[in-house]
This record gives C-alpha cells, structure tokens and sequence, in this order.
C-alpha cells in the first residue's frame, strides 16, 4: 500500500514540536521556512493539557520555560481548532503534508474535524491502544514511532493499524534527545521491515545529517525529524534539532539517493556505455623499444601504455613468441597485422 500517493522516493517531513513556543505566527513561519527546503511535509504535536496530562507531570528536561510545571507548559502551547484550521491552510497552500501527533482522543477528535494529511503516533502513545485504534479507523496514513517501546508493545500497535483502514509505516526511533550514534539503531530499520513486511522509516533525535542519508540508504519511505531555526534558541526539541541550511542539504541527499537506488547499475552495459572513454583510459600493448621486423616477442619488448585502442592488455601472453612481421618503433601500439 503507497504511503503517500505521488511521492516517489522517502518523504522528508520536518517536525516543528514546541519550537514554535506557543506563538501561531512562530509556527506559521516554520511552515514557510519547511516549505522552502523541499521536504514533503510539517509535523506538529496537538497538546491540549486537560485532555492529557494532570498537573504532577514531571518535567522531562527543565529548560528555562516561565512554567512552573510541564502541564501549564502544555496549556502555553495549544492552539485553538481555528488557530490548526489556519495551520492546515498554510501548509496545503505550501503544497506540505499536514502531519499531527495527537496526544489525547479530544485532540484526535479535533483533528479530525479540521483535517490532516497524516497521523505521527509518538513514541510514548505506542501503548495508548484505545487512542491507537481511533487514529487508524480515520483511513489516513500512520506514522509508528517506537522509540521507547519492547518489540511485543510494537506489535500490539501494529495490529491495530494492520485491522484499520488506511497505509502506515513503523518507524524506528531513540527518546533520547539528542541521540548519540551508538543509540540511533539503524540496524533495526531492516528488522522492522522483515517483521511486519510493511512502509518503514526513522524518526531522528541526533540533530545531524548522518542518520537521516544512511536510513535513506537503506529504502525507507519516511524521514522525520526536529527542525530549528537557530540552535541557540531555548526549548526541548532544540538540541535534537537541524538548522534549516541542514534540512535542505538533507532534502537533496535523499533525492539524490532515492535516484540512484531507482536505477540499478548493471557493470556489463555500462562498460559498453563508456567504451569511448575505455580507449582513451585504458592502456595497450606497445613497442617498449624499436623492434626489428622478424623480432620474436618477448616480455622485454613489450610493455602497457595508453591509449587503451590498441590490443588489450588481456592479451598480452597471447603476444609472447610471436613474430613481428614488420619493424615498430618504440610505443607504437602492437596490432595483429603486425604478426605472422
């Protein structure tokens, strides 16, 4: 099943989290400055604190935010449905997927309403199966991160998405932020594409490029990852953030990729593609000296220089013992009607 119809290679989708810091115009602008890269699409996380969280929830990380604790900072960074209704027109008139990470069946339930072109199940909603279940009965695609979720947890949820009506993929993930190297997993992206046989991707916390162009590599067909307009800006998503320059040399690495996995080489035709450049690269057998006609060939008098027009180098213990039939000045290129 196609992930996202028109879309040839892995779609790139750029996630702006809390970078927007609850302001609407910050996160219209993010949508411009994604458009402006070339990737397919914007994410952003729907958090209506109510619906979602109680006033003990810990902090993850504590950053500087005027909040005294994590649930007023959810209620900071709501919109309102017409505030998402007038995200959603900005990114389908930028021609960008509008992707949602819902956090409560309220925010699905807005969602809905308003539209989206695709669904992000966060890492710590892979177990929210209820939820689950109410994303994948809307049709749209799924995005399955499981960045912090055993394999039994994962397969749960993909049951669920496979009994739903819509495409998805199952994205490999690490909840820590930035991800180092040796946490980013890329090994389990083939693992999960022989264990549920389905789309697969990376949602990438390293706030590099690497990650992103080797997973490219590998075929997925979806990348997701933060975006940041200044890697000095507070907030938590920051520090496993891409500066827009990076998002854009991303966007042209995967393409460039994408290509080339299209178009299999096959080394036989291209060697005969380039067989003019062969005659110029290559190199022949030659006179190493002057040879008198009647010379019979030895290793002495033969040597391998370009061009490559000449008698190939391939045969050059073919040439041992035979005689010249006329006489070759030193670096002419040895040719049959030379020899009897």
């Amino acid at each position: 099943m196609t992930l996202f119809p028109g879309i040839e290679d892995c779609a790139v989708i750029a996630e702006v989290a809390q970078s927007h810091d609850g302001s609407l115009d910050t996160a219209h602008s993010y949508i411009d400055a994604i458009a402006e890269t070339g990737a397919q699409g914007v994410k952003f996380q729907t958090h209506i604190a109510a619906a979602e969280s109680t006033p003990h929830e810990p902090w993850r990380v504590k950053f500087g935010a005027p909040e005294e604790s994590r649930y007023n900072y959810w209620k900071r960074m709501e919109f309102s449905e017409a505030e998402w209704s007038e995200l959603r027109a900005h990114a389908a008139e930028k021609s960008l997927l509008f992707v949602i990470s819902p956090f409560s069946d309220e925010a699905v339930d807005l969602l809905t309403r308003i539209g989206v072109d695709a669904w992000k199940v966060a890492s710590g909603e892979v177990g929210t199966l209820p939820m689950l279940g109410k994303i994948a009965a809307t049709g749209k695609p799924v995005l399955l991160s499981t960045g912090m979720s055993p394999w039994a947890e994962i397969d749960a949820a993909v049951d669920i998405l496979r009994a739903g009506k819509g495409a998805f993929a199952v994205l490999q993930c690490t909840s820590i932020y930035p991800a180092p190297p040796e946490k980013t997993g890329l090994n389990v992206i083939p693992e999960l594409r022989q264990r549920y046989d389905y789309a697969v991707g990376l949602s990438d916390h390293s706030g590099t490029i690497y990650p992103a162009l080797a997973a490219a590599a590998e075929g997925i067909e979806v990348l997701e990852l933060h975006v940041t307009f200044d890697r000095e800006l507070p907030g938590p998503d920051v520090p496993a953030s891409v500066t827009f320059e990076d998002l854009g040399r991303i966007v042209e690495g995967v393409r460039f990729i994408g290509t080339a996995r299209r178009y299999p080489l096959d080394k036989d035709a291209q060697a005969r593609e380039l067989e003019d450049l062969r005659a110029i690269f290559n190199k022949s057998i030659v006179a190493a000296t002057d040879l008198a006609a009647g010379t019979v060939l030895t290793s002495e008098h033969l040597c391998l220089k370009k061009p490559g027009s000449g008698l190939p180098v391939a045969r050059l213990d073919e040439m041992l013992g035979r005689t010249l039939k006329r006489a070759l000045k030193k670096d002419a290129l040895l040719s049959e009607n030379d020899l009897s």
